[in-house]
């Protein structure tokens, strides 16, 4: 993310990256060591978004929008909103009544959290973004205090919704990217084939 968002010129196009990560801790820039409570046999990476601690793995949905905020005219406020509303569309569509908190980005059901945000702008480009808990274990995030919030309830959209689709990260990801890109002001997706396309620029810098 990091190399595509410095090297990327004027016309490099915006992309939205889809992933699902290994178990891990990530903690953000704001973040602070007494939030992350027993991390145990899952490694803590320290990472250069805003925020505080969460939990990736196996199971959820990420998303990194990266996308030239300068080149749209939109600022990070305005990127957080969009990506709130998409996860919030998304989820409807799963009969769920979900909601954005205005001093707590993210997406809540309940006041029980089921999708986080996180950014990073630079030179006018974001990179990090969003995941959405699908169908994953939930038990690494009793280790932290999720976004800093202690006692706050995860949870997952297989728990929450009979729909089949709700348990399936890549029938969400078909949900959710289509909104999202909307929501960001683009007419439609170019799917990459091979994901590894993405990467194959950069491997020889890793």
């Amino acid at each position: 993310m990091a190399n595509y968002t410095d090297r990327r010129g004027e016309g490099s196009p915006d992309q939205l990256w889809v992933v699902q990560h290994p178990k891990v801790f990530t903690q953000g820039q704001a973040g602070k060591a007494e939030h992350v409570l027993m991390p145990g046999d899952i490694p803590v990476v320290q990472v250069d978004r805003g925020g505080q601690v969460t939990y990736h793995g196996p199971g959820q949905l990420v998303i990194y929008p990266l996308i030239d905020l300068r080149r749209l005219g939109m600022g990070v406020r305005e990127l957080v909103t969009h990506t709130e509303n998409a996860i919030v569309d998304t989820l409807k569509d799963l009969a769920l009544d979900a909601y954005p908190k205005p001093d707590a980005p993210g997406v809540y059901i309940n006041d029980d959290k089921i999708a986080s945000l996180g950014f990073r702008i630079r030179k006018g480009k974001s990179f990090h973004g969003l995941s959405l808990n699908v169908a994953m274990d939930l038990e690494p995030f009793l280790r932290i205090n999720p976004c800093g919030y202690n006692n706050l309830k995860m949870i997952q959209t297989s728990d929450v919704s009979e729909d089949p689709r709700a348990s399936d990260v890549l029938a969400m990801a078909d949900l959710l990217v289509p909104k999202l890109a909307n929501e960001l002001g683009f007419s439609g997706v170019n799917y990459l084939p091979e994901p590894t396309q993405i990467l194959s620029e950069y491997a020889d810098e890793q």
